[in-house]
């Protein structure tokens, strides 16, 4: 038998001054996104090839000598390399800006835009920014931190540091108190953690934790990067290159990702004010429940639970704790649409609406994996259009609902599901609405909505700055993807979770509106599978309370 080939890991165990990067490659055509893994040398940063001659090539020659021995001396550890190593806590040390040590650091501490990734073999650890430093010991002169029992985000070997300035630690903030039936938590201070705000960097912004980063919409992501009041602590995600897919180096520099091993951790951080729950319904009522026992306020992008049961447990559960559940309904906050409800239920300008239709179209198109884990097309897109049409009618539910659809893809055939479907409804009050929802959509999204009432109409059309639409397969006017049409939505969704975990204002959606939204969505999948209108007339909402283990 011939000799059993190295890999890349293997070269990494055995010369300590490599290591193995990987970077996400994302084909155009079908989306699909590969990790490709390379070998390279820790303090040059730069690629090695895979032989054992050029390695060794590289580890004598004097730019590898010149480089170990700067990053030595000044400690040029890269981010995401750490190990699980944690500090105690100590006060952290802040360099004066004019310093020999703060200049040259600036001056050699110039990394490559390329994010890198521990070796399997070393269990993912904490990132360091190369602009902190600390100490794994309490040195003479350095007063430890009080009031942090949260476990420490940097990690490196003791060093000796010249003169120095020390930043003393502030006393913890008092937690406020409120009337409100939604308590106002205590913005955390970031002065001990040396955490970043997102943004420009304010003080006093609230802690948050972000999970399942790989199932989270792209456009609620970047409204976390710059949204200035809050401050991203922790991102608990498997898939770590997911992670740096969405967020750039200097982003994940002060926000430690952890596996969902760890969501203790992060649960027990009193820091930590609310929760972002992006994880596929599967999983995420497990995740609310556990951070709503926790006293967190949670933001849920997708449905807590695809059975109707076990979402009202978590909205119970929240009521029970005096602690917001928002439900990540993103249209209702849309400029747009906010405009179109105005017009609808304040101005009386349009009369007595007859008749709404919608039509959705989403680009990129989601992978069959990601339409599997999020119910499919009638609980991942149309009960977002469900919720928007009962919200500008003003009605609960429908009177008669109606649906086809087809699966033009096989992969989605395959898993019994539609890409492209169409769902009539009317209501109580003679208002008929159409949906036209689809998978397919060539290079921009498509989305579109008209109200027709008895008095005039009003419709809201894709953004196009020049007012010219060409839904052709030639080369468009206006690339736009879903994401991106809908991110001043997210930006809003945000706040108003903000606004809820402050104490300012109750969730938006309540609990009967949600409920009553995913029983349209589970009507409208009826009628599909059996070819025929179902009636709701005669279906109460089921509201129901269910308790829930403390």
């Amino acid at each position: 038998m011939g000799r059993k080939k190295k890999t890349l890991h293997d070269y990494a165990a055995e010369f300590s001054d490599l290591g193995v990067k990987r970077h996400v490659v994302e084909q155009h055509n079908s989306g699909e996104r590969t990790l490709v893994e390379i070998l390279y040398c820790k303090s040059c940063e730069i690629t090695v090839r895979v032989r054992r001659d050029r390695i060794l090539e590289h580890l004598a020659s004097a730019r590898h000598y010149r480089n170990k021995h700067l990053a030595k001396v000044w400690d040029r550890k890269p981010p995401h390399m750490s190990t699980e190593t944690e500090f105690l806590p100590c006060s952290p040390v802040e360099l004066d800006s004019t310093s020999p040590l703060a200049l040259q650091s600036q001056l050699i501490l110039h990394r490559n835009p390329f994010t890198s990734l521990p070796s399997p073999a070393c269990p993912p650890g904490p990132p360091v920014h190369s602009s902190s430093i600390s100490s794994t010991s309490c040195r003479k002169g350095v007063a430890p931190a009080q009031g942090d029992s949260a476990p420490s985000t940097s990690a490196s070997k003791s060093r000796t540091l010249p003169p120095a300035r020390v930043r003393s630690p502030e006393p913890p903030v008092p937690a406020a108190t409120s009337s409100s039936p939604w308590v106002a938590v205590a913005e955390p201070s970031n002065s001990s953690s040396g955490r970043c705000v997102f943004g420009e960097g304010e003080r006093g912004g609230l802690g948050l934790a972000l999970f399942g980063v790989g199932s989270g919409s792209r456009a609620l992501c970047q409204s976390l990067v710059e949204e200035k009041g809050c401050h991203l602590l922790y991102i608990v995600e498997e898939q770590r290159w997911e992670v740096e897919t969405l967020f750039s180096p200097e982003h994940l520099s002060h926000t430690r990702v952890l596996r969902a091993v760890d969501t203790d951790i992060v649960l027990s951080d009193q820091r930590v004010a609310g929760i972002l729950v992006c994880s596929p319904p599967r999983e995420a009522s497990n995740i609310v429940l556990g951070a709503l026992r926790a006293g967190k306020g949670v933001l849920c992008e997708k449905l807590p639970s695809l059975d109707r049961r076990i979402a009202a447990s978590c909205f119970d559960e929240a009521e029970r704790r005096g602690m917001p559940l928002v439900c990540g309904f993103y249209k209702r906050f849309d400029p747009a649409l906010q405009y179109l409800h105005k017009k609808v239920n304040e101005n009386d300008t349009l009369g007595r609406i007859q008749r709404v239709a919608a039509m959705s179209r989403l680009y990129p198109r989601p992978t069959v994996a990601r339409i599997k884990a999020s119910g499919g097309i009638f609980f991942s897109m149309a009960v977002h259009d469900i919720d928007v049409i009962c919200w500008l009618l003003g009605e609960r539910i429908p009177d008669t609902i109606f649906s086809l659809g087809h699966a033009f893809c096989s992969e989605v055939a395959s898993v019994n599901d539609a890409d492209s479907v169409t769902v009539s409804m009317k209501f109580s009050s003679g208002a008929i609405a159409s949906l036209d929802i689809s998978q397919h959509c060539h290079k921009s999204s498509d989305q579109r909505l008209e109200v027709h009432g008895s008095e005039g109409s009003l419709q809201m059309e894709n953004r196009n700055p020049l007012g010219i639409c060409d839904r052709s397969t030639s080369s468009g006017l206006s690339l736009q993807s879903t994401a991106e049409r809908f991110l001043d939505a997210h930006k809003e969704l945000l706040r108003h979770f903000l606004r809820t975990l402050r104490g300012v204002e109750p969730p938006f959606i309540t609990k009967e509106q949600y409920l009553w939204t995913v029983q349209v969505a589970e009507a409208a999948e009826q009628s599909w599978k059996n070819g025929s209108a179902v009636d709701l007339r005669d279906e109460a909402p089921e509201i129901m309370v269910i308790k829930t283990e403390a």
